[in-house]
């Protein structure tokens, strides 16, 4: 077979019209139907994120309004009021710390933490956050903040766009507002 002939095969081809709806809709529609569900996908991600951002502020903002201690009661309502705002069948993680800052050491100390649900998240420690700069806000001497993170796994609703389950993790900082501290089981100074 000649070049010439080859050639000739391949234009009479592409000039060819008959059955070329076919054609195209066999390309086109697969190609359609998987950006129709990468679309959908990527707003359900940043929807599921969003939910989860606003559940964390919520929380953040219930505790910075608390004028009593804090009970295992209490924090185990936080991790049912995250999972009622996020509308989860509770697959989140949520960790409260309260951390106050020490000037003459120039360093973070955890007054407490409590984590709950189940995941890689642990209670942090103050040999966690001693020397977290970068990670915490500035704060006057004795100040303490209250830190509300959460972990959760989102798991893809096609299998078509995220193969593996994606990491979605929220942390938020807020100060005490009608108490010089927040304490749990008892205050001690």
């Amino acid at each position: 077979m000649s070049w010439l002939y080859l050639k000739h095969l391949l234009k009479t081809f592409r000039d060819d019209e008959r059955g070329s709806f076919m054609v195209e809709s066999v390309i086109a529609f697969p190609l359609l139907f998987w950006t129709l569900c990468a679309t959908y996908e990527f707003f359900e991600v940043h929807r599921y994120k969003s939910v989860r951002i606003k559940a964390t502020y919520t929380v953040a903002d219930l505790l910075s309004r608390e004028q009593s201690v804090v009970n295992e009661t209490y924090m185990d309502n936080v991790k049912i009021l995250f999972d009622e705002i996020s509308n989860d069948a509770g697959n989140n993680q949520v960790r409260v710390t309260i951390v106050r800052y020490d000037a003459d050491d120039d360093q973070y100390d955890v007054a407490w933490s409590k984590v709950r649900g189940t995941g890689r998240m642990r209670e942090l420690r103050s040999a966690d956050t001693a020397s977290q700069h970068d990670r915490l806000p500035v704060m006057n001497d004795g100040e303490e903040v209250i830190v509300v993170e959460s972990v959760s796994e989102y798991d893809s609703l096609f299998g078509l766009v995220f193969s593996e389950k994606i990491n979605i993790d929220t942390r938020v900082f807020t100060s005490l507002r009608f108490a010089p501290q927040l304490c749990f089981e008892r205050c001690s100074s």
